[in-house]
């Protein structure tokens, strides 16, 4: 080996020809004798490189890496080998479709026992099915238009225990399918923002660059723009289906989409309940998304003018001694940063306690570092 190859091997890391001779080097105890040996074994005592190591080095004290040297993957791979997942974790994709499914699963188990005790309704029917999605739709999403009622004791029940556990199913399964919608929309945002050739300042606009995802300012604005265009489809379809004029269509729809339902307007047709059942539970999770980033906008405000304040002010003595983690009376750097993300109210002491126990773990010297040592004594103790 020559000196040159021997400088690419430290920054480099070994080539995969020689990576068992670096495997079996460090897996040995890190012991003197055995460094030694290891050493040896590698790079043996008539090697070209030994004008490049310090003379300590030949005689029994290991090798220490460059602390320039980036490629520390092989003693990764050693300690903490990749194992082939057998179980993939289900994709946001297949989420979606079991949600997909629960759901239809869950309306047809409605629509069923609507069928049964159709005659226990006080409803205007078109048809039983229509009007049972119908009912369960309405139900579920907790509008009560009151056009449909149960009026016996098995229908009463049968609403009582469809809307406890559907208003659960829908917070929980559908929200998911409107979060995946709207991350597939703001991904194709990004993606087409970054492949355009737009100047810097608009792009920062869209897309918070140190966060790595688009404003929330902008996300409110899609949100607010889907709850605008199902209000806008469903006055179209209320105008012009179920025959109301302009102003009771825009009222009927505001007050479908946020969930009022006062009763004095409902769907009576039966294009007009076929076309509820859907528009219903999309238009009501965009308005509770909608008011979602609304509320995560007014704190993401907040969070910077405090973080904003905390940085422009100077620090007092109270604050230097409520600084001074150690009491030793003075602020290194580290405690200075923590002692800032703190009153900026970004991490508590219940974050830094587990972390800090963490730490002391991995530090079996304790001296206040973790070595590469005390790394690999953690990993084979484990």
């Amino acid at each position: 080996m020559t000196p040159s190859e021997f400088k690419d091997r430290l920054i480099f890391g070994p080539s995969p020809r020689d990576s068992s001779q670096y495997f079996h080097s460090l897996s040995q105890k890190h012991s003197p004798s055995s460094s030694a040996a290891a050493a040896a074994d590698t790079f043996p005592d008539s090697s070209p490189l030994d004008p490049l190591l310090p003379p300590q080095q030949h005689h029994g004290h290991p090798l220490h890496r460059s602390k320039t040297a980036p490629a520390m993957a092989i003693i990764d791979d050693l300690h903490h080998p990749m194992h082939q997942q057998t179980e993939l974790e289900p994709s946001s994709r297949s989420v979606v479709r079991q949600a997909f499914a629960l759901l239809v699963v869950y309306l047809s188990l409605g629509v069923l026992i609507y069928w049964l005790n159709r005659d226990h309704y006080v409803v205007n029917q078109t048809h039983p099915v229509v009007d049972g999605l119908y009912f369960c739709i309405v139900t579920m999403c907790t509008i009560g238009y009151g056009d449909i009622t149960p009026n016996s004791v098995v229908t009463k029940l049968f609403s009582i225990m469809f809307v406890l556990v559907g208003f659960g199913f829908i917070d929980i399964l559908l929200s998911g399918m409107v979060s995946y919608v709207l991350d597939l929309q703001e991904s194709y945002m990004l993606d087409s923002a970054k492949r355009r050739e737009e100047p810097a300042k608009r792009r920062s606009y869209i897309i918070d660059v140190k966060k790595g995802r688009m404003r929330i300012r902008l996300k409110v604005a899609l949100a607010l723009g889907v709850v605008v265009s199902c209000i806008a489809l469903g006055v179209g379809i209320m105008h012009f289906i179920e025959k109301i004029d302009w102003l009771d269509s825009f009222y009927l729809s505001v007050m479908s989409v946020t969930t009022v339902g006062y009763g004095d307007r409902a769907f009576k047709t039966l294009p007009g309940r076929l076309f509820a059942a859907v528009w219903l539970l999309v238009s009501t999770l965009a308005v509770a998304r909608a008011f979602l980033y609304l509320a995560e906008a007014r704190v993401d405000k907040r969070n910077r003018e405090r973080a904003k304040r905390v940085l422009c002010e100077t620090m007092s003595v109270s604050q230097f001694f409520a600084a001074d983690i150690d009491n030793n009376g003075c602020v290194s750097k580290e405690e200075y940063v923590i002692y800032k993300l703190k009153e900026m109210e970004k991490i508590t002491d219940k974050d830094i306690t587990p972390i800090s126990k963490q730490f002391d773990k991995l530090d079996r010297c304790s001296n206040g570092k973790i070595t590469l040592v005390d790394l690999l004594d953690s990993s084979s103790g484990d």
